[in-house]
C-alpha cells in the first residue's frame, strides 16, 4: 500500500496546497488545481493508497472554508474509490 503523509500546517495558499497534493500524489499534468480536479484525480487512483493529512486546523486558519471543502472532497473521493483511504490527524 502506498502512503502519502501530507503535512499542511505550513501551506500558505490554494496554489501551494494544490501543488503539494499534485506532487505528493503524482497527479497528471492536466490536474486543474481545484477541488473538482482533486476529486477526479483521487477517484482515478488505481493502487491502494492511504492519505494521512496533518494540520487541517492550521490550514483552515489560512484558507477558511476552502480547507473544509478540500476535506469533504477527499472524504467523498474515498467513499467513491475503494482504493484510497483518507485520515485526518
Amino acid at each position: 500500500m502506498r502512503e502519502f503523509n501530507f503535512d499542511c500546517t505550513n501551506i500558505a495558499d490554494k496554489a501551494e496546497l494544490h501543488k503539494a497534493l499534485a506532487q505528493g500524489l503524482d497527479f497528471p499534468d492536466w490536474y486543474g488545481n481545484n477541488l473538482d480536479a482533486l476529486y477526479d484525480c483521487l477517484t482515478g487512483i488505481t493502487d491502494d493508497t492511504c492519505i494521512i493529512v496533518e494540520g487541517l486546523d492550521r490550514l483552515e486558519e489560512k484558507l477558511g472554508e476552502y480547507a473544509l471543502s478540500m476535506r469533504k472532497a477527499m472524504l467523498r473521493a474515498a467513499d467513491d474509490n475503494e482504493k484510497i483511504r483518507v485520515a485526518f490527524i
